[in-house]
């Protein structure tokens, strides 16, 4: 079911977390009473900043067909702030190691394997996109087995299959070709440095 809603329509019922882009906050819609959550993001005059805004809008507008991604419902933009309103997830892989003060099931490890391999396959085959930041805090889990891939807004454009930019990002999960390239003149990476940040969060969250 489609709404018109504005900001003001939704109740702030606590902060959820933050990340690169900004804040997340747990809100429910008045209207319906559904619970939602929602990305805060700050404008301002940096363009850095205002460049991972608009990535992090781009990806998750246009990948409401992928099951891997998390889902939009909408944005709200006012003269200070973005918002973007999205499903509520349980909890990240982060957060959830930490909960069970131990190493994460091998059978979840293994479905949170092909959920994210296949989300970055979707982003890399019908966007043409490298997410960049693929951590233990960016994969998300619910209640229903559910398993989610968020957080665009360092995530870049492929050329020819290959990142062409340098960008920031958690150094512990950067895989060493984005680190230190073998040649410093042409630093180009693809793919694959996905998917080394995702075996370093699997070996994290499956050590004890």
């Amino acid at each position: 079911q489609r709404y018109q809603a504005e900001i003001n329509d939704l109740e702030n019922l606590g902060e959820i977390g933050s990340g690169t882009c900004g804040q997340v906050w747990r809100m429910r819609f008045r209207q319906s009473g559904h619970v939602i959550a929602v990305k805060q993001m700050r404008r301002s005059g940096n363009k850095e900043e205002n460049k991972r805004i608009l990535m992090d809008l781009d990806v998750v507008l246009k990948s409401h067909d992928c099951p891997y991604i998390v889902q939009c419902f909408g944005t709200f933009i006012t003269n200070t702030d973005v918002f973007i309103a999205m499903e509520l997830m349980g909890t990240c892989a982060e957060k959830l190691k930490k909960r069970i003060q131990g190493p994460i099931p091998e059978r979840i490890l293994g479905k949170m394997t092909v959920a994210i391999v296949k989300a970055l396959f979707y982003l890399k085959e019908k966007h043409g996109v490298i997410h960049r930041d693929v951590k233990p805090s960016n994969i998300l889990l619910d209640e229903r087995g559910q398993i989610k891939l968020c957080d665009f807004g360092i995530s870049g454009r492929l050329v020819d299959s290959k990142a062409k930019t340098r960008s920031a990002g958690c150094a512990a999960y950067m895989a060493p070709e984005r680190i230190d390239p073998p040649d410093p003149t042409k630093p180009d990476y693809d793919i694959r440095a996905d998917v080394w940040s995702l075996g370093i969060s699997l070996v994290r969250d499956a050590w004890g």
